[in-house]
């Protein structure tokens, strides 16, 4: 298993050090190991997740607290697909499929508020851009009078 440090995360992740530790601290990203000396050593799936936690904030425009909760949210569903993957009597495996349906259920809640947001903003641009256009056709109507 291959193990690295900050600043190759940080490069391959688009973040700076500073952000990877800071997100380690509020929580977002689980501490990973450490050497006796307190290097930080990051797995490739600590990595992968990393660029997951990047991906929600650059793509939906989630913040800070948002995306503890699309993280947390995420390692819930991880936990319950563990879980399934674990049980084979069919009724456990429906109340475990139920319980995963209910968790992304959540998630995609989570993302339609977003959206929801991203759509009321688009649509005060689009009137705001009509009411342009029509200063204009006015304005060029009132300069055809003259």
């Amino acid at each position: 298993m291959s193990l690295f440090k900050i600043d190759d995360v940080a490069k391959e992740c688009g973040l700076t050090k500073r952000t990877i530790r800071y997100y380690e601290e509020i929580g977002v990203m689980p501490s990973p190991q450490r050497t006796d000396g307190g290097t930080r050593l990051y797995t490739r799936e600590d990595i992968d997740y990393l660029k997951k936690v990047v991906r929600a904030k650059e793509v939906l425009g989630f913040s800070l607290q948002e995306l503890h909760t699309y993280v947390a949210t995420a390692d819930a569903l991880n936990e319950q697909r563990f879980d399934y993957q674990q049980t084979t009597e069919v009724r456990e495996r429906i109340e475990k499929l139920t319980k995963m349906e209910t968790t992304l259920d959540d998630q995609l809640e989570l993302i339609e508020q977003k959206l929801q947001s991203i759509h009321a903003v688009q649509k005060e641009l689009e009137e705001l851009r009509e009411r342009v256009q029509n200063g204009i056709r006015r304005l060029e109507g009132h300069e055809n009078v003259n």
